[in-house]
C-alpha cells in the first residue's frame, strides 16, 4: 500500500493551489495550515528550493470522531496534501493515504474513519 496518492497537472502552480483548496472544500475539508517550504528554506537556510507547499487539511466532523475513538490520533492530524512544481508548468499534487498511516493503530472505529477519509482524499485527487 502506497503512503500517498498523487496526480501531475500541466497548470500554473497558484491555480493548482486554488483548485486543490476548492476540491478539498467540496469534500468537507478546510485548510488549517499552509507551509510554504520554498519561502521557509530561503528564510531559514538561504537555500533556493522549488515551489512546494504543504496544506494541512482537516474535515472537522471526521477529526472529531477520530479523536473520540483514539485520543493520541492528533499526532497524525491534519491530513497533509502537498503541491510541488516538479518542472516548469508541471505541478504534482499528493495526499497522504490515511489507511496506510493508520495501519499501526489497532482500532476498528478508527479504521472505518480512515477508510472514509481515504475515499474523500482520493476523490479530491481524481477531480483535479
Amino acid at each position: 500500500m502506497e503512503y500517498y496518492f498523487n496526480k501531475t497537472l500541466n497548470e500554473d502552480f497558484e491555480k493548482v493551489i486554488e483548485r486543490v483548496t476548492e476540491e478539498l472544500k467540496n469534500e468537507g475539508f478546510g485548510i488549517l495550515t499552509e507551509i510554504d517550504v520554498k519561502e521557509t528554506l530561503k528564510k531559514k537556510l538561504d537555500v533556493d528550493f522549488k515551489k512546494y507547499r504543504i496544506l494541512g487539511a482537516c474535515n472537522p466532523p471526521y477529526a472529531h470522531k477520530a479523536l473520540e475513538a483514539e485520543d493520541k490520533i492528533g499526532t497524525m492530524l491534519p491530513c497533509n496534501v502537498i503541491v510541488q512544481e516538479v518542472s516548469k508548468g508541471n505541478v504534482e499534487v499528493a495526499a497522504v493515504n490515511p489507511m496506510a498511516s493508520m495501519q499501526a493503530v489497532d482500532n476498528e472505529i478508527l479504521a472505518e474513519i480512515a477508510s472514509d477519509i481515504t475515499a474523500k482524499l482520493e476523490n479530491v485527487i481524481d477531480k483535479l
